[in-house]
């Protein structure tokens, strides 16, 4: 039975079961729950910025809510899929940036500006690095999806890291050289950024970067 408040549960009003990890006497370890279930109840009013709003996310409230375990402890943050699965994250950032991209492009496209032209390098140069690493790291998890070579969680952490900063260069060298017309005048590019802006904090900055530390000591 679980019993307590649940944060960042995308799908919490449309979902009828959910994978939920949670802490129990011999550690943390993931649960599958029946939402139906009396006790399970959706706080959707603490969201409240407009970006992602269609990801139905809000906090759910768990009072003595029957759930199965799957796995044992720790079991589902220690598998190579979790890394993986990181990778694939990294991923729609790219396809985020990618799209927050796309007006700069057909700006360009309609007309030389040296100013437009820079930033539109800038932003090629960023979105081509992040996608070859995208390319290389799809390529290993296949080669080795077991993770026998205990890379999986230094891929990752090296991936998110590059893609979360692709995305916030994205952002800021588009906005900065199309200015306030598409923000204020393109209610979905404009909900685009705010999705992306939002989504990107899923990296956690400087925690995740000096996370890195950890897998490279390991691999010298």
């Amino acid at each position: 039975m679980l019993t307590g408040t649940k944060q960042w549960c995308s799908g919490a009003r449309s979902c009828t079961s959910a994978l939920v990890t949670a802490h129990a006497e011999d550690g943390r370890r993931l649960f599958l729950v029946d939402l139906t279930a009396p006790g399970a109840t959706p706080r959707p009013g603490r969201w409240a910025t407009p970006a992602m709003v269609g990801s139905d996310t809000a906090d759910v409230e768990l009072d003595d809510v029957p759930a199965a375990a799957l796995g044992g402890p720790r079991a589902y943050l220690d598998r190579p899929g979790f890394w993986h699965g990181g990778i694939g994250v990294a991923a729609v950032w790219a396809g985020g940036a990618h799209g927050v991209a796309a007006p700069l492009a057909e700006a360009v496209a309609a007309g030389a500006d040296p100013h437009r032209d820079a930033a539109w390098g800038q932003v090629d140069v960023a979105l081509h690095a992040v996608d070859a690493a995208l390319a290389v790291a799809a390529a290993e998890v296949d080669a080795d999806p077991a993770d026998r070579a205990g890379t999986a969680a230094l891929r990752a952490h090296r991936v998110r890291g590059l893609a979360a900063r692709t995305g916030l260069e994205v952002l800021a060298v588009v906005g900065r050289a199309l200015g306030a017309g598409p923000a204020a005048h393109d209610g979905p590019r404009a909900a685009h950024r705010a999705d992306l802006e939002v989504y990107l904090r899923q990296h956690h900055g400087d925690r995740d970067l000096a996370a890195l530390a950890e897998p490279l000591r390991a691999a010298r």
